[in-house]
């Protein structure tokens, strides 16, 4: 037997990286030969500088698509393939398993207990059960709420690193030319943008270890604001799980979300009032059976639309948060129930003038019908989704990313923002129950 375990960590540049920092250089007797990564376009043939993988490491750790894996189990010769990213079916993730185990090798998730890092701050974590459930407006209602109260918050922000992973080790954004500065991605600015337009700074990068205690250094709470649906990076002293009313049952049929669901201190049912009740009754269910200490209250995300008149009687091309979308499942979103409710006259189908890698993306993803994802994960790819807006001839764009697309596309197509607002609606008082965590 060899003297280390040869290892390949399954992921998507995030979740991947973490675990390698936190796990792997702490234990070198599993020596990790390579990444793989999926979901993610543009991120593959990069290598894991051997600058961040430590001492352990003499060379680039380099990283495969992970169609490659079987091959990749025979050419190292691993004894173990780690999976490291989140929002997949349980079913798939048994497939992995299947597979990793037919080449021979073995199959392991780590959990929280040795990826988890420990603040001295008191820790808010907002997690979810799917991507696209709400955690980010509800974070940023949080934020806010925590600033009324005088509290300081240092919000980190679940990793996104596609672009100089040296460069990114530690990432602070407080103003428009720091995403600039970092050459932010679409998906990346969906996330950022928001809170810099509330006056709030973000943390994120590679390093969470040296991000965590970048942002102690300048808050009294720090609130971690997750990605798709993986349990949080950093031990939460209070953790809220996001589950989604128009997805019942994917609570408990998705990991990790059903891990979030089951170790949450609160469980917020979001979208209710577009949901069925009985739907809304099998998510309380599933709660009671599997959490049955949760507090569990329910939300609606309100749709703010800047200047809705445009919207009535016009041909609209809505754009809407592409991983939501994409990995995340989901059909529409705010942009388009905006049309609906502002009455537009229709709604274009972007799929017969789609180009490249969007094009690419209708056709792995037939579940999207007429909306256009907002993919950006490279120059190049900001370009085709570019051409392919123009290409509409639409009379206004609804665009419903976070971020707004005016800073990343070309088009001379007028654009109406619309965003979502938390709200809730039923059970104990969120805001309450954080005055009551933080006097604790």
């Amino acid at each position: 037997m060899n003297s280390k375990f040869n290892c390949i960590i399954v992921g998507a540049a995030g979740r991947d990286f973490h675990d390698f920092q936190t796990f792997f250089c702490k234990n070198p007797e599993f020596n990790v030969c390579a990444f793989t990564a999926t979901q993610i376009p543009f991120i593959d043939s990069r290598v894991f500088p051997q600058s961040l993988a430590g001492s352990n490491y003499d060379a680039d750790i380099p990283i495969f698509p992970e169609e490659q894996l079987p091959k990749l189990i025979r050419q190292f010769d691993v004894d173990f393939v780690f999976l490291a990213y989140s929002d997949l079916a349980h079913e798939t993730v048994m497939h992995t398993a299947s597979l990793v185990q037919s080449c021979g090798a073995s199959f392991v998730l780590l959990g929280p207990q040795h990826t988890q890092l420990k603040s001295i701050k008191p820790v808010i974590a907002v997690t979810a059960v799917r991507t696209g459930a709400g955690k980010s407006p509800l974070t940023r209602w949080i934020t806010c709420r925590l600033a009324e109260l005088r509290k300081t918050p240092a919000i980190i922000r679940h990793p996104m690193p596609y672009g100089d992973l040296e460069r990114q080790r530690c990432q602070r954004f407080s103003t428009e030319n720091d995403l600039d500065d970092f050459n932010c991605t679409i998906e990346e600015r969906e996330e950022y943008e928001p809170y810099l337009e509330l006056g709030f700074s973000i943390f994120a990068g590679v390093d969470y270890e040296m991000i965590l205690r970048t942002a102690e250094s300048e808050a009294e709470v720090i609130l971690w604001d997750g990605g798709n649906n993986d349990f949080s990076f950093i031990k939460p002293d209070l953790l809220i799980t996001v589950a989604d009313a128009l997805r019942p049952g994917h609570e408990v049929q998705y990991y990790p979300g059903e891990s979030n669901l089951r170790m949450a201190d609160i469980v917020v049912i979001n979208k209710v009032a577009s949901a069925d009740p009985a739907d809304i009754s099998l998510i309380r269910a599933n709660v009671r059976q599997l959490n049955p200490t949760a507090e569990v209250i329910e939300s609606n995300l309100e749709i703010v639309v800047d200047e809705p008149q445009q919207i009535a009687n016009r041909t609209v091309l809505v754009i809407e948060d592409g991983p939501t979308l994409l990995h995340g499942g989901m059909a529409t979103g705010a942009g388009y129930c905006a049309a609906l409710q502002f009455q537009a006259a229709r709604v274009i189908d972007p799929r017969s003038f789609a180009i490249g890698s969007i094009a690419e993306a209708f056709e792995n993803h037939p579940h999207m019908g007429q909306i256009l994802p907002a993919l950006g994960y490279s120059p190049e790819q900001r370009e085709e989704l570019s051409e392919t807006i123009n290409a509409s001839n639409a009379d206004l764009i609804i665009d419903a990313t976070p971020a707004g697309l005016a800073h990343v596309v070309q088009t001379s197509i007028p654009v109406v923002q619309v965003r979502y607002e938390f709200q809730q609606v039923s059970g104990k008082s969120l805001k309450k129950i954080i005055e009551e965590f933080l006097r604790g």
